[in-house]
């Protein structure tokens, strides 16, 4: 069988819940939706480290971030690594990358391995955006999901048609400070979005980190995000609704771009016959909180953060309106291209290829637990260092609350704790368990997982209490 092409669409901080074919209370997403219904959804999609450069990072190599160095926003990606796009280049494959790198910049961290870049500098502007084509930085008029959107199809439409390609085509919306395109300006202005049932969350009952973070929505939002005053004489539970409505129609708002962005680069694959050769997919680096928990904003295991939306369409082996339970991580996307691809999948690389979940088989071996790091201690958001396993049931976290050195992170050391929850008698998690005797096999039990885990990929457990 031939080689099939690849056309990997990533946005940044676009959460599941906020796509309609994941059954979002608040938002509708028909482009993205294209791909799932003639596709697959994946369910349990969860990132290894809920942040945007180390979740690149671990895409693109297939590794965890204490393997590929890159754990932090200040530690970035030596472009020396091995990655799939230089594995499939090196197997005739044209490839691209256009849109957010956010992996570095200079002659050590551009974008190797494609035949074409063309990346914005750091995060990238909304507006008029300086974007780096192949070494030539120069700024660009219009808006920035439009020129991504642009760039990927010039390239597709100069493409020698005798190859096999991947195309990496990398938004930066929804990320903060969620400035719409201006034809999407006024486009909730009167409509009121659902709360989530969280959004007034005390943080009762839960780990200090959890009080700790500053990413509430009613106090943490600054006068950039917001972009008009906050009314006068609002009671306290009064301006956390006033300021979620202002945040959640700015980040829909934003989606509505990427959404049509992935209609035009379908439209294009329908109209060029390349529909049934191409393998199609749309993620996010990340989850994201919309408002749950109170807050914006991601790094915490917590559901919403950890949990990354993927749907994939390729008719030569997907069925339409396919949808998997199963548990695929951000470290096993690498292997899979490289499985489609026919390309031998190195031996360091530590995900797996889910390509036989897109028939339907399950491998007697295919993982049903997931280790998770965030190592970014108190930096930005004061979210504490923390590890954890999650299984199809239960999340286990240890807030270890130290920077262990790491670059970019603030060296100062909290407390340490744990949570445990059960995530189907408790799925937005409100209730940690980790102190009840109900429990305590559980915890005994995943106690031995988690370490079970971090020998499996190489990581070392902190001191635990």
């Amino acid at each position: 069988m031939k080689q099939p092409n690849i056309l990997f669409i990533m946005s940044d901080d676009h959460a599941a819940h906020a796509m309609s074919c994941y059954r979002s209370r608040i938002n509708r997403t028909p482009g993205i939706d294209r791909i799932a219904s003639e596709g697959m959804r994946f369910n349990n999609c969860f990132c290894t480290n809920s942040i945007c450069t180390p979740s690149r990072a671990a895409i693109l190599t297939g590794t965890y971030n204490h393997v590929n160095g890159v754990t932090t926003l200040a530690t970035m990606m030596d472009n020396r690594l091995q990655t799939f796009p230089k594995l499939l280049q090196g197997a005739g494959y044209q490839t691209a990358v256009v849109g957010k790198w956010h992996l570095g910049q200079g002659k050590e961290h551009e974008p190797t391995g494609f035949d074409y870049w063309c990346v914005l500098p750091g995060q990238g502007l909304y507006h008029d955006p300086e974007m780096i084509e192949m070494g030539e930085k120069k700024t660009v008029p219009g808006y920035v999901t439009d020129l991504i959107t642009e760039r990927s199809l010039d390239w597709l439409k100069q493409r020698d048609t005798n190859r096999p390609f991947c195309l990496l085509c990398h938004h930066k919306a929804p990320h903060r400070p969620w400035e719409p395109a201006p034809r999407h300006l006024d486009r909730l202005r009167y409509t009121k979005i659902a709360e989530p049932e969280t959004l007034h969350d005390d943080y009762r009952n839960r780990a200090r980190a959890a009080a700790a973070a500053t990413m509430r929505v009613d106090r943490d939002l600054d006068a950039t995000d917001l972009k008009e005053p906050t009314p006068d004489g609002l009671s306290e539970v009064e301006e956390r609704k006033w300021k979620y409505q202002r945040y959640i129609k700015d980040y829909l708002s934003c989606i509505a771009s990427v959404d049509e962005s992935v209609n035009s680069l379908l439209d294009y694959l329908d109209e060029n016959g390349l529909v049934e050769d191409t393998i199609v997919i749309y993620t996010s680096a990340q989850g994201f909180f919309l408002g749950d928990h109170g807050w914006y904003d991601k790094r915490f295991m917590y559901e919403e953060s950890l949990r990354m939306p993927f749907v994939i369409r390729y008719p030569r082996e997907i069925a339409p309106h396919s949808v998997c339970d199963d548990m695929i991580l951000n470290v096993d996307i690498a292997s899979t291209f490289l499985d489609f691809a026919d390309i031998s999948i190195p031996s360091d690389i530590q995900g797996s290829s889910f390509r036989s979940l897109l028939g339907g088989k399950v491998p007697a071996d295919w993982q049903t637990s997931m280790y998770y790091r965030y190592w970014m201690h108190l930096a930005h958001h004061n979210v504490y260092a923390h590890y954890g396993v999650r299984t199809l049931r239960f999340k286990l976290i240890y807030y270890y609350s130290d920077s262990m050195g790491q670059p970019g992170s603030i060296d100062e050391s909290r407390e340490q704790e744990w949570e445990l929850f059960d995530l189907e008698r408790d799925p937005q998690e409100m209730n940690n368990v980790y102190h009840d005797p109900e429990y305590a096999d559980v915890v005994t039990d995943l106690k031995e997982e988690l370490h079970r885990l971090q020998e499996q990929v190489g990581d070392s457990p902190c001191k635990e209490i």
